[in-house]
């Protein structure tokens, strides 16, 4: 508020010396009086501190709310947005005023210089109300980020076009014209007496565009460059994957659609990455990636791959004797080292079935030695689910071709394996709970591993499996 005081004071008086200067030893009139003296002061003194105490009204007492940390209501909002306006018409108030009590102080010096100083009024109030709002709009920003709601539709503040149409008032217009005036009025003789001299007006004039003009330039390019500028850096933070990123909105304006529009836009994306984990947490990362990538349907092609299943021993007595939440506390213990040891052989959880689990090697994405990976995750469950109190558990392992994709209709489908190796892994899983070891594996999945893995695989037997007409050579950990 002082300094919107002290700008209009400098106007006010910047004004008064160009009209005494312009009527300075004239034949019609002279301004400089003793008189206009105590009604100039007076006027500039009461503009002061009834525009400051005017002013103070109008922005602090609707801000209570910011002060107290409390959320706007809708009309308090609004009485934020509408400050800068507001302001401006105490601008204008306090000028138009003093304007009329200055006409009414020299009604007796004829219609020539009343004309005179209405113009100066105007020309001055004008000028001071535009470089008020694009003072108090700046100040006022962290206020009105404040007060800006998410789904505002309305602009009751000047867009860019207005802002600069209002700094091209302000620093060329109003100048120019008053200037052109002054020229023009003098060589007519029309309100400006020939005699004047205007040299120093004029000069004068020029002085204060400059001025105006730089600090007007100066606060309404900040006021579109600065936001531009940070949602160009929030929008650096987005790519380098800070999808939390978020611009304060203090503008509603096409500046406040534009933070509106980043924030939302960024918001969508944090809500899509979510999904998409979620997603990669229900059906494994690599089948939510190969969706998004190939908008695969219902598709899927023949690979080589292998298989492990792995089942929990005593599931159902376990179910009969435990509450509910003791039953799935168990079960999440037991999936969650599983799964840790499948994801560190790049294998993929292919899905859950009550107390098992179905692990596959080289599908979606191809994996160099998939036999290999699925025999060292066996053997690594091995031991890490021994730490378990009280689960017992059968693993198999098998490996061959198998059909890879997804199954199911078009509106609803899920990526799976079908093949002989999938069903032959888990006729293993079932005898390995009568093994000591718990682990068993298919000759085949040992044969097509690399030599570093098959070394740590002895044989320990063969039989015909339930389904299967062939008899299956099997293998344990050494």
């Amino acid at each position: 508020m002082a300094g919107l005081a002290l700008s209009n004071t400098l106007a006010a008086i910047d004004t008064a010396v160009v009209l005494v200067l312009l009527y300075r030893g004239s034949d019609e009139t002279d301004l400089l009086t003793t008189k206009n003296i105590v009604v100039l002061s007076l006027i500039i003194v009461g503009g002061a501190i009834g525009g400051s105490a005017l002013g103070g009204w109008i922005v602090f007492r609707p801000l209570r709310w910011y002060a107290t940390g409390e959320p706007p209501t809708p009309a308090q909002r609004r009485a934020a947005l509408l400050m800068s306006v507001r302001e401006t018409g105490v601008h204008i108030f306090i000028w138009t005023t003093g304007g009329v009590l200055f006409i009414i102080a020299n009604l007796d010096a004829g219609p020539n210089v009343i004309t005179m100083i209405a113009l100066a009024v105007l020309f001055g109030g004008s000028a001071t109300a535009c470089m008020g709002y694009l003072v108090t709009e700046r100040t006022l920003r962290p206020v009105i980020a404040a007060a800006m709601s998410p789904d505002l539709t309305c602009s009751p503040t000047p867009g860019v076009h207005s802002r600069l149409m209002i700094t091209w008032l302000l620093c060329s217009a109003l100048p120019t014209s008053a200037i052109a005036f002054i020229v023009i009025a003098k060589f007519a003789g029309f309100i400006i007496p020939s005699t004047a001299q205007t040299e120093v007006p004029i000069v004068l004039l020029t002085a204060v565009s400059l001025i105006a003009g730089f600090r007007a330039t100066r606060l309404v390019s900040r006021s579109v460059s600065d936001p531009v500028v940070e949602v160009g850096a929030a929008m650096g933070a987005v790519e380098t994957g800070r999808i939390d990123t978020r611009v304060d909105v203090y503008d509603s304006s096409e500046i406040g659609r534009l933070q509106t529009g980043f924030n939302k836009m960024v918001a969508g994306l944090a809500e899509r990455e979510r999904l998409r984990d979620l997603f990669g947490r229900h059906v494994g990362h690599d089948v939510a990636r190969r969706a998004i990538e190939q908008d695969a349907l219902l598709s899927g092609d023949v690979r080589n791959a292998a298989v492990l299943f792995i089942d929990l021993v005593g599931s159902t007595s376990l179910a009969a004797t435990q509450p509910p939440d003791a039953v799935a506390a168990v079960l999440n213990d037991f999936f969650r080292i599983v799964v840790a040891a499948v994801d560190d052989h790049h294998g993929l959880i292919n899905k859950f079935e009550g107390d098992a689990a179905l692990a596959i090697f080289g599908a979606p994405l191809a994996v160099d030695d998939s036999a290999g990976a699925a025999l060292s995750t066996a053997r690594r469950l091995q031991k890490d689910l021994r730490v378990l109190h009280g689960v017992d558990f059968g693993i198999g392992v098998s490996a061959g071709k198998v059909f890879a994709g997804n199954i199911g209709a078009e509106n609803r489908y899920e990526y799976t394996v079908i093949g002989d190796p999938v069903n032959e892994a888990a006729r293993l899983t079932d005898l390995a709970k009568s093994r000591d070891g718990r682990v068993l594996a298919a000759q085949v999945a040992v044969d097509e591993a690399d030599r570093s893995e098959a070394d740590h695989w002895q044989p320990c037997g063969s039989t015909v499996l339930r389904g299967r007409t062939a008899s299956t050579e099997y293998f344990e950990p050494v």
